[in-house]
């Protein structure tokens, strides 16, 4: 067969294709879609904006510490005797954790009561020989010197029994001293000395005890973002709880901790060398403290509100290959055209947008990987409750 036979042929089989059916001619419906062989249009879902009041939060990294950490130092020097505590384990105030050999203390104790009844026989002695000395001094049978070192006697030996009751009261505390105590209830620390070591004092520490519960939370605010959240509250678009923030925490594994707290310190004050304010969160950590000192946690403020806000779902906010971020809204036509967007802060799973969006506009929030600019949609009718699934059921209260 020649090639001018063959683009013949081939030539008619392309105007056999190209012409209507014989259903397009009668006007009935073929399998070309709307616009002469155009595709039909994209079946996805969407949302009308509106303006409404949406929580939001604002989360941050931060540390925890304990609400009391204490240096447990001996306040005497001497020998130690022995440890009373198990590291690590949970302490009650006042319980013992060290001993001190007590005996020379017991000693000095002793030396200190005797010297405080010699004090007070030398002062009854004095108060006796000036109330002797008296009546002989108005009858003018003893000097002026014979009378008044009667009377200074008597003073000094008043004076001498005070300071010998002064060293009795602090030789019982010295030897209270050398049971070393806990001053709050938590968390006892590693011991820093054995027994039989030395201890001079004040100058060594012993252990250390950590209260757990409640728990504090150190964080840093941005200088940046609370400059933001200033001016966004002096122009009216967000409101701050009156009772302070509610705080909540999300733990390395992504769970939130059980219970939440509240902010109880924020500093007006900017660190220079990192650029945040220094603020501190406080939370219940009862039966034996889930969470402990030292853990990095992201921090959760909760309690803001903005009023008047347009939050979108996450999934429905793409991003640009020139930069930024956008949303396909649906035109009057039907068609799909990309929106540039603001997003600010989340708000559970939506995106709050501050520009680009008003009341009325139709978001398309599924159905995006179908798309492209002009594309023509059709918005998916909602399924009745009786066809969707049994998950998306509430679950029966018991």
């Amino acid at each position: 067969m020649s090639f001018k036979h063959i683009l013949l042929l081939w030539t008619a089989g392309l105007l056999s294709a190209c012409s209507p059916s014989e259903g397009q001619e009668k006007g009935g419906k073929g399998h070309a879609g709307p616009g002469g062989g155009m595709p039909p249009p994209a079946e996805v879902n969407a949302m009308t904006v509106e303006l409404r009041s949406v929580p939001v939060s604002f989360e941050y990294v931060g540390q925890t510490a304990g609400s009391r950490e204490v240096e447990v130092r001996a306040r005497v020097t001497g020998i130690l005797l022995s440890r009373n505590f198990r590291e690590g384990m949970r302490v009650e105030k006042g319980q013992s954790l060290f001993s001190i050999d007590p005996a020379p203390f017991q000693a000095a104790l002793a030396r200190a009561e005797a010297d405080v009844a010699a004090a007070e026989a030398r002062q009854e002695q004095a108060s006796r020989n000036a109330a002797r000395f008296k009546p002989l001094y108005a009858e003018k049978a003893v000097s002026q010197k014979e009378y008044d070192d009667a009377v200074s006697a008597e003073a000094i030996g008043g004076a001498d029994l005070k300071a010998a009751r002064a060293r009795l009261t602090e030789a019982r505390l010295s030897l209270g001293y050398t049971r070393v105590e806990s001053p709050v209830a938590g968390i006892a620390g590693k011991a820093q000395r054995s027994d039989g070591s030395l201890v001079s004092g004040p100058d060594v520490l012993l252990t250390s005890v950590t209260q757990i519960d409640p728990i504090w939370v150190n964080f840093g605010i941005p200088d940046n973002d609370a400059a933001r959240l200033q001016r966004e509250t002096d122009a009216g678009r967000l409101l701050l709880p009156k009772a302070g923030f509610e705080v909540q925490l999300r733990m390395s594994d992504g769970s939130l901790s059980a219970k939440s707290g509240r902010l109880n310190f924020s500093d007006v004050r900017v660190n220079p060398s990192t650029g945040t304010r220094e603020a501190r969160a406080e939370l219940p950590n009862a039966n034996g403290g889930a969470l402990r000192p030292g853990q990095f946690v992201r921090v959760i403020l909760k309690g803001g509100t903005l009023p008047n806000a347009v939050a979108v779902p996450q999934r429905a906010v793409l991003e640009s290959p020139k930069g930024g971020k956008f949303v396909y809204i649906i035109d009057e036509k039907g068609s799909a055209q990309p929106r540039p967007v603001e997003a600010g802060e989340w708000s559970g799973e939506s995106w709050i947008i501050t520009s680009g969006l008003k009341a009325g506009e139709k978001v398309i929030t599924d159905g995006l990987m179908k798309l492209g600019p002009g594309a023509p949609v059709k918005i998916a009718e909602s399924k009745p409750a009786a066809e969707k699934p049994a998950a998306e059921k509430p679950a029966a209260k018991k």
